[in-house]
């Protein structure tokens, strides 16, 4: 099933049914809302089949995804992993710090969760100086899950592409506190349609997303990682985040910023990598963070090229003091 969230004038907005192929949607009579939706999400699944299979044989209304919020625009919690071993190394060299010992368990720390940006939706940011930088990503929204709970890849309800957007030159001074990011990491953007595991098929293996995704800085390719090799699967994120808390039903965790050992080829998902990579090749980091009306775009497709989760594309602009 695939799922998007219009605007209504309400916080949460309204659920809509989305065709396979993005072209159409309707307004589902099962739930108002994805997090209603979510709350109730095993007994309600047959009904939203019902509605999912009616729209996928014909009628509903022409869908545009710039038109939608985020699936979710705000959520109970957001929990972000960083489940890419090679980009965790190159953060440590782009950041100068020593390498980070886990304990073998994931990374992951709590970002805010009481917004999450349209697809379309201008982003805001105070100070070009700040290092803007983007950072895809995926993530899942889960339906509630037991304290403790290990085996948690039925807890999964859908899967999202994610826009985790980070400030670099604030984020150093945050992680050496040893205390959470609260100016490093402003609000995520999401793609507009968020989609069950089985969307993805034979790409969704071992909780994992098994396709590139594909991004675009001002109109240049920039990369097209793919995001099948993480350290971690999205389930045990989840049950890393729900080791010693309940995660109420609309919890999103997200993998952290896709990255792959071949670089070389296929590039990166976000400026740091990009800047760590030139800083181990010469010495020096030459590629320079996001300045005010840049753009990025992210796309991740199936592997017959039909759409997924939809486009985000974003132009950065400076708040108003």
């Amino acid at each position: 099933m695939r799922f998007a969230t219009l605007p209504n004038g309400t916080p949460d907005g309204r659920l809509y049914i989305v065709s396979r192929d993005n072209a159409r949607c309707t307004a589902s009579t099962t739930a108002e809302t994805l997090q209603a939706a979510l709350e109730d999400w095993d007994a309600l699944t047959p009904k939203l089949q019902a509605e999912y299979d009616a729209l996928n044989a014909g009628g509903g209304e022409p869908f545009e995804g710039a038109k939608a919020l985020a699936p979710l625009p705000r959520a109970w919690q957001w929990l972000d992993g960083s489940a890419y071993e090679n980009h965790a190394d190159l953060m440590q060299t782009a950041f100068n710090l020593p390498p980070l010992d886990s304990g073998g368990y994931p990374l992951m720390y709590q970002g805010i969760s009481n917004q999450f940006l349209a697809n379309a939706e201008d982003v805001l940011m105070r100070d070009e100086a700040d290092g803007i930088d983007f950072e895809g990503e995926f993530g899942v929204i889960t339906k509630a899950v037991p304290m403790g709970k290990t085996d948690t890849a039925d807890s999964i309800a859908l899967v999202i592409q994610i826009n985790d957007w980070s400030l670099r030159v604030v984020g150093p001074r945050e992680m050496k506190t040893g205390f959470g990011w609260i100016h490093a990491k402003p609000a995520c953007s999401v793609a507009p349609v968020a989609v069950t595991p089985d969307e993805l098929g034979a790409s969704w293996r071992d909780c994992r997303v098994d396709l590139p995704l594909n991004l675009h800085w001002n109109g240049e390719w920039f990369g097209s990682p793919n995001a099948y090799p993480m350290a971690f699967g999205l389930d045990e994120l989840v049950a890393h985040g729900a080791y010693s808390r309940a995660l109420p039903a609309g919890t999103i965790v997200g993998t952290g910023t896709v990255s792959n050992t071949n670089y070389d080829e296929v590039g990166s998902a976000c400026i740091a990598e990009r800047r760590a990579i030139e800083l181990v090749a010469t010495g020096e980091a030459t590629t320079p963070f996001m300045s005010f009306n840049d753009t990025v775009r992210l796309e991740c497709t199936a592997a017959d090229g039909s759409p997924l989760f939809g486009v985000i594309e974003q132009k950065v602009v400076k708040a108003d003091a």
